[in-house]
């Protein structure tokens, strides 16, 4: 976790560009993923040199060439360790004029970074503006992997209480509920075809070292760790810049993250190449549904994305492959035929292991929709045999607008530093899922469906027509109320009935006698 010192630096960085008129949070985090790209590229390019100073040998891979530029200006001058010592105008001018122009060039390196700097805008408007940001970026300390991934996650936080553009961003808990939930090992191959700022694949990365540190000790593991593992799809440059340089600071050297509508029918050729997807796709968009990939269409002949991406998850994965995704609650429920067939699918045909519930509000300011995670894997032979469900009722956060925290830090998340009482369950059932998750073959079949958490074998799934709403199967418990025999209430009723009979008159007669009295 970053410190106060560090949070409060990258606070200075958010100040300028918001008090320079640069607003929209997107694009301040683009302009500072630029520049950690150049201090990246400078540091590499430092590598290289000490390397050959320490071999006597001649550089064998120059980021920066020798000699100028088409504009005349030395290549040494676009490093980074050279330009933040310029002037503000200078260094505004190099970067300007002639460090965008490069970082455009380099969409001959094969590397995912450099494609995405292809289209790289420098958007920061006066060399004041430019010269502070370079001066804070410089005082963040960026040898640490760990500090590095934790810094870009705290800026991607400010994406989602930014509000705006919220939608781009999974709650980190959440992604590390359904990374644990999955439990990635090294040699599997990860994808997230509407992966955003990569949160998913960041979490899969830093989830495999920590519970397979020796993944990057064996040469063939640590190839396929920064070279195959990781794969991420999506259509907006914005978000795949970010995302690249999001893996790239959590120490990922080139992970497949590349523009592509993963519904299209051009991108329909990598049918069972993975075996996990994690993923929160769009749940409602616009949809060319001419261009859509006709084998989805055959799988499920609709209109909604949300069924579109669960069919699609089907045909990535390998036999064996297992998914863990973010649907609507109408995804489980639905009554169309499209809805009940693809249902059907996941029951029959594939493996559906778990419906986890989750609280209405994880998605606020943003989004108030019901939704739930997903867990299936795919055998394309059957083997559902019980489904498991969780009725998640809190995430550790408020489920209000603020979503504010609930339990001090190192009790939140899914896996806390310190075990969690009752009361501080009934907060943060996070911790929870995951124990029980762990016993869904064992003790959870035993649970009744009174419980928060309960199995359904798929006979009774298949006799509700696939319905996999939780509240279809869970059982509310009533308190039993005693009510009176109804001869002893009616016996009740006509007394009271005669004792009001017995004071009207009683009035009656009081009323009478004070109107004779006033005669008289």
């Amino acid at each position: 976790m970053i410190n106060g010192e560090l949070k409060n630096k990258i606070d200075g960085i958010w100040n300028v560009f918001w008090s320079g008129g640069i607003s929209n949070p997107l694009e301040v985090i683009e302009q500072i993923t630029y520049l950690l790209f150049l201090r990246r590229l400078d540091d590499l390019h430092t590598l290289e040199e000490n390397k050959s100073a320490r071999l006597k040998r001649p550089m064998e891979r120059r980021v920066f060439p020798e000699g100028n530029d088409p504009k005349g200006r030395p290549y040494e001058d676009l490093r980074w360790s050279h330009f933040k010592h310029f002037a503000p105008a200078e260094m505004f001018t190099v970067v300007d004029e002639h460090v965008f122009p490069f970082l455009r060039t380099l969409g001959g390196d094969d590397s995912t970074y450099a494609q995405h700097m292809e289209s790289a805008r420098f958007t920061i408007p006066t060399p004041s503006m430019l010269s502070k940001a370079v001066d804070l970026l410089d005082s963040v300390p960026m040898e640490n992997r760990d500090t590095k991934g934790d810094l870009y996650e705290y800026m991607l936080g400010k994406i989602a209480s930014a509000g705006q553009n919220g939608q781009f961003r999974t709650p980190r808990h959440i992604i590390q509920l359904m990374v644990e939930l999955t439990a990635p090992q090294p040699t599997d191959i990860i994808c997230d075809p509407a992966c955003g700022t990569a949160g998913f694949l960041v979490a899969a990365g830093e989830y495999l070292r920590e519970y397979h540190p020796n993944i990057l000790h064996d040469e063939r593991l640590k190839q396929h760790f920064h070279h195959g593992m990781f794969h991420g799809f999506d259509f907006d440059n914005v978000m795949l810049r970010i995302g690249s340089m999001n893996m790239l600071l959590h120490g990922v050297e080139n992970p497949d993250i590349r523009y592509r509508d993963s519904l299209a029918q051009e991108n329909s050729s990598d049918e069972e190449a993975y075996t996990l997807v994690l993923a929160n796709p769009p749940f409602a968009g616009s949809l060319d549904y001419e261009n859509t990939a006709k084998d989805l269409l055959q799988i499920v002949k609709t209109k909604k994305t949300e069924l579109l991406f669960v069919a699609l998850f089907m045909r990535l994965l390998k036999p064996g492959g297992r998914a863990a995704v973010i649907v609507p609650d109408g995804v489980l429920f639905g009554s169309s035929k499209a809805h009940k067939e693809l249902r059907r699918m996941l029951v029959e045909e594939q493996k559906l292991d778990a419906i986890v519930s989750l609280p209405g509000g994880v998605f606020k300011p943003y989004a108030g929709v019901s939704t739930a995670i997903l867990l299936f894997t795919k055998t394309n032979s059957g083997g559902t045999e019980n489904v498991w469900f969780y009725d998640m009722q809190a995430d550790g956060w408020s489920l209000d607008d603020k979503r504010s925290p609930l339990l001090d830090e190192e009790k939140l998340g899914p896996v806390p530093s310190t075990e969690l009482t009752e009361e501080e369950h009934t907060k943060n059932n996070l911790p929870d899922v995951l124990a029980r998750w762990q016993e869904r073959n064992n003790s959870e079949l035993k649970r009744a469906r009174t419980e928060q958490s309960f199995c359904v074998p798929k006979a009774d799934i298949a006799a509700q027509v696939y319905d996999l709403s939780l509240n279809r199967y869970k059982e509310v418990v009533h308190e039993e109320v005693k009510h009176r025999p109804p001869k002893e209430i009616l016996a009740s009723l006509a007394k009271l009935e005669a004792e009001i009979q017995q004071e009207m008159a009683e009035l009656e007669g009081m009323l009478v006698l004070r109107q004779s009295s006033r005669i008289e």
